[in-house]
């Protein structure tokens, strides 16, 4: 089994990360999802080790002598970062997270059509490029990702975050085009920058908000350490603790290819489209006559577009963004029917790839 897959679990505390008890394989072969056999197989581990860990406190607490195995995992405890006092809520903190080795590694090929395309995006609105490997964090590049609580997207927006920060109404929801959606993580994290000063804060409140990191920055300063060791916020838990350092990991591994994925990675080619942005209101309808592209072929390759819209009874609005087949407007150009083109969308030259 390579270390790291879907096939195993590690068992750790949530807080003290230093603290990791053990990494069990699953039975059997292992797919995306687990079997009722590997469900309990992974559930008697946890809940026997759970169980070893409330004997720890409680006799540590009143104090009882230790068995070996006891004494073996209360001294593993206290020589962790949390210290003697780690104990106390051990087994309460208790967490289990699959290996995500496969996970990582179709996001990483699927990196390969848009890296450059977002590194464009950040570097023109002149933030950190690596700001690019955020979606490795939030989605694993999965444009269909979509969480409980209604993020979506590859850049995993919220609806009123997204309505601050990108088009989204009737007709268009940015979130779901990735280019568009990473000009929005762009526009989110310059204010989050300049409203926080400390790019560790800044890309946390991507998890937790500007406002929660506002409140941690008032009680520990830019001090991200301190943050996740001590910062007791509404709704920072093991996510928004552990978001910036989640982000650090995915850039080294993304960075390091062939050190953690030595069979090699198949990166998809980077995207070959022509963008245009609609100086009017116009249907989907019209936009594929005036542009001379199948109207399955567009919708296609706008994954933004609402259905209505797809099917022509919401116009999209002035201001979209418009994916093309590449070369689409050079063809007219050529033609000499620029201008009626024109005239209809201008070209945005700034994330076409060639």
């Amino acid at each position: 089994m390579e270390s790291g897959g879907r096939g195993q679990i590690a068992l750790h505390d949530d807080r003290y990360m230093d603290v990791i008890y053990g990494v069990i394989t699953l039975p059997g072969p292992v797919d995306e999802g687990q079997t009722a056999e590997q469900k309990n197989f992974a559930k008697e581990h946890y809940e026997t080790l759970k169980e070893l860990l409330r004997q720890v406190e409680f006799k540590s607490a009143a104090n009882i002598p230790l068995t070996p195995a006891e004494q073996s995992l209360a001294n593993y405890i206290r020589k962790s970062s949390g210290g003697p006092g780690a104990i106390v809520g051990a087994s309460e903190r208790l967490r289990s997270q699959r290996g995500l080795r496969e996970r990582f590694k179709q996001g990483l090929e699927i990196s390969g059509r848009y890296d450059a395309a977002f590194r464009s995006v950040f570097r023109e609105a002149g933030l950190p490029e690596d700001l690019a490997y955020l979606p490795h964090v939030e989605s694993s590049f999965q444009n269909h990702a979509a969480s409980s609580v209604g993020a979506v997207g590859m850049w995993q927006f919220m609806p009123g975050t997204a309505r601050q920060f990108m088009m989204l109404n009737a007709a268009v929801d940015e979130r779901r085009d990735p280019v568009a959606s990473a000009q929005g993580a762009s526009r989110y994290l310059r204010d989050a920058y300049d409203r926080l000063g400390s790019w560790p804060l800044a890309l946390t409140s991507y998890n937790h908000g500007v406002g929660g990191m506002q409140r941690a920055q008032q009680a520990f300063g830019n001090d991200i350490g301190a943050i996740v060791r001590s910062y007791s916020g509404s709704n920072f838990g093991f996510a928004s603790r552990n978001f910036y350092t989640e982000f650090l990991a995915a850039r080294n591994v993304a960075r390091n290819p062939q050190r953690f994925f030595p069979e090699g990675v198949s990166y998809e080619p980077p995207l070959n489209l022509d963008r245009v942005r609609l100086r009017q209101s116009v249907s989907m309808p019209m936009l594929a006559s005036y542009y001379e592209v199948n109207s399955w072929e567009l919708i296609d390759l706008n994954k933004a577009w609402k259905p209505a819209a797809q099917d022509g009874r919401v116009a999209l609005p002035a201001g979209t963004m418009v994916w093309l087949p590449a070369g689409t407007v050079l063809r007219l150009t050529q033609r000499g029917t620029a201008d009626r083109a024109l005239a209809l969308a201008e070209p945005v030259s700034t994330v076409r790839l060639r």
